[in-house]
């Protein structure tokens, strides 16, 4: 690789310091390197033509945001973490030298990753349409009530849930919010869809695991005693849409994947075992 786009969270990177020493590095040993500043306010990110990797510098958020802006460019990751401990973001930046060695002699793997595409229908009509890595949440945004969802695969119905939201997630999602709910946890390799509800006034609390040709679609039906429900689409967090009584969700798999760079040999399972012990 030649050609280096470095986006870094501007947040967690305030004075540049990481993104300078990142684009000094790879300068140095004959590399080209674009760079960006971003934040949750700044425009989609698009990355220079002709760059061959996307250096995303904060966490697992950063990445997942430029996962969902660049997926048509289709040009692969690799996550630097500068927070907390994450799932995506594998190279600590007290490793970044050695990690820049490795992606410049070619020595990594690619991994393919499942995206999900959400449509969001008002009054019947396509109003929206939008990727996400991890997962697309729905959950309400007014006051603290029981929500109503009305679940359909493929066209029939499955069934209605109250609860406080629903998560259709990928198996790279699946250590995310969808753990935090009590759902599956799932090799990221993998290719399927998680659906789980969040705090259910049911004693049916199971995950459902579907096809990845299965198409899911949550219907917004009315609250109790008739009344306009308002809920959130959320897509891996960053983009969201609002939605009310009437309006539907259509969720499937994407067409196009993420490529995640991977620079140790470690299996997920092994760094999953390793990340449980240190919770």
């Amino acid at each position: 690789m030649k050609y280096f786009f470095v986006v870094a969270n501007k947040a967690k990177d305030p004075e540049g310091s990481y993104t300078d020493r990142i684009s000094s590095y790879l300068q140095q040993r004959g590399a080209a390197v674009s760079c960006l500043m971003n934040d949750r306010e700044t425009a989609p990110i698009q990355a220079p033509e002709g760059v061959e990797c996307v250096i995303v510098l904060g966490g697992d958020g950063t990445l997942l945001k430029a996962a969902g802006d660049l997926m048509e460019q289709e040009i692969p990751l690799l996550g630097v973490n500068l927070g907390t401990l994450g799932y995506l973001a594998e190279v600590e930046i007290g490793n970044i030298e050695q990690a820049l060695d490795k992606l410049l002699c070619g020595a990594y793997t690619k991994e393919a990753r499942m995206m999900l595409a959400g449509d969001v229908l008002y009054a019947g009509k396509r109003m929206g349409h939008k990727f996400a890595l991890n997962d697309i949440v729905i959950s309400r945004c007014g006051p603290l009530q029981i929500l109503h969802f009305n679940i359909y695969v493929n066209g029939r119905f499955l069934n209605g849930y109250d609860a406080d939201g629903i998560i259709v997630a990928t198996p790279t999602g699946s250590t995310g919010y969808n753990m935090s709910a009590g759902g599956p946890i799932v090799e990221p390799g993998a290719s399927l869809l998680l659906l789980t509800p969040i705090c259910p006034h049911t004693l049916n609390t199971r995950s459902i695991i579907l096809s990845p040709e299965d198409e899911v679609v949550i219907e917004i039906p009315e609250g109790r005693e008739k009344t306009i429900q308002t809920v959130e689409a959320s897509f891996d967090g960053t983009h969201k849409v609002t939605l009310q009584t009437g309006d539907k969700i259509v969720i499937r798999k994407a067409s196009k994947t993420t490529e995640i760079l991977k620079l140790n040999t470690e299996s997920f399972l092994e760094i999953l075992h390793k990340k449980m012990s240190a919770g």
